[in-house]
């Protein structure tokens, strides 16, 4: 047969390949640009601080941070693992991050520290180590300075009407004082404190460094303990141009204290409190509150908190009788009704030795 002239049909084949290149080596990548490995050659995902300075006051243990002082309790390695880990800064593209370090102390001034750290970065794990020293250096703190310096903004100046503040009075004055410079310091008034408290012949004087502090112990004693509060500043100097002053805080107590008991007409009454010119009292025949003008003549008997304790041996209708603790007497006593005196129990009494009478309280 005759060989056929039509020419033969060529079967050709295109083959599409879409395929990233990496511009630096040449190498497939998935993406545009640069190849994970590339990537990870050319960012320094690890980097940190090689010396480390934490400022400590040796009296109070305080911390400085930057220009600010905090009371934060610490544990001096915990603190270094804290402060290597917070100069440590890791690359926002490394996921799965953990840490770890190793510490050692070459002297008391010196924490070297290493700190480990793993990750993924683009695809592929990663690991590096930072050295560091943490530099502990002693400041004394501003509130410290302050306090060696027996620095004061007020002084208040504790008395007492007609008299002069007794024992009980003193040791109260003292702990709320104290208690009010615990409460300020908790809520963060560092600058806050007692400078000192003197026990004078005349009463108290309590030296504070703020005007805050002075005004809040001397609110919380005439609170407490009643009685009136004048303040005398005194201009001292200038910082920043605003005027500096020193305050006296003049605080006087009432003639009478609370659970004093007071007689007057030959009627006896326990005082309660003072309000502006006024004694809050209780009637001890009566049973009942009352108020008196505090500009009357009244004699005082005692305080409650003095009392001497009795045995009720008897009681006949609105008589009772107890047994003298000094004495050893049975001794006739009126028994009033809010006191609802039963025998064999014991019963709360001071003695008005101007008129030799016993007078029940409690």
């Amino acid at each position: 047969m005759p060989k056929s002239t039509e020419p033969k049909k060529e079967i050709v084949r295109h083959m599409t390949i879409q395929e990233n290149f990496c511009p630096k080596c040449g190498g497939k990548t998935e993406n545009e640009g640069l190849c994970n490995k590339c990537k990870r050659s050319s960012v320094e995902w690890l980097t940190c601080e090689k010396r480390v300075p934490c400022v400590i006051c040796p009296t109070c243990g305080s911390m400085r941070k930057g220009s600010i002082w905090t009371d934060v309790p610490y544990d001096r390695k915990q603190l270094a693992e804290e402060l290597a880990f917070a100069s440590v800064a890791v690359h926002v593209d490394v996921q799965d991050v953990e840490l770890a370090i190793s510490t050692r102390d070459p002297n008391p001034n010196r924490t070297y520290c290493i700190v480990y750290v793993k990750g993924v970065l683009y695809g592929e794990p990663v690991q590096k180590t930072c050295e560091m020293l943490i530099v502990w250096t002693k400041e004394n703190c501003d509130r410290c300075s302050r306090l060696s310096g027996g620095y004061y903004e007020s002084t208040i100046q504790v008395r007492a009407t007609d008299r002069r503040p007794d024992s009980y009075e003193r040791e109260r004055v003292e702990k709320i004082a104290y208690e009010i410079e615990d409460e300020v310091q908790e809520s963060g008034e560092r600058l806050s404190f007692i400078t000192r408290i003197d026990n004078t012949r005349d009463g108290v004087d309590i030296v504070v460094s703020s005007h805050n502090i002075g005004d809040t112990i001397s609110r919380q004693i005439v609170t407490e303990m009643g009685g009136k509060i004048t303040r005398h500043p005194k201009l001292v100097g200038e910082r920043l141009g605003r005027k500096l002053y020193r305050i006296t805080i003049l605080l006087r107590l009432p003639k009478f204290r609370k659970g004093d008991v007071i007689t007057s007409n030959k009627r006896y009454f326990e005082v309660r409190g003072t309000d502006s010119g006024h004694l809050r009292v209780f009637d001890l025949s009566e049973g009942i509150s009352n108020v008196l003008h505090d500009s009357d003549e009244y004699r005082l008997i005692g305080n409650v908190r003095d009392a001497e304790t009795a045995d009720v041996t008897y009681t006949d209708q609105d008589i009772a009788g107890i047994l003298d603790p000094v004495s050893y007497e049975i001794k006739e006593v009126k028994a009033h009704g809010w006191l609802r005196l039963t025998a064999h129990e014991k019963v709360n009494f001071l003695r008005d030795r101007e008129e030799e009478e016993i007078i029940l309280v409690g």
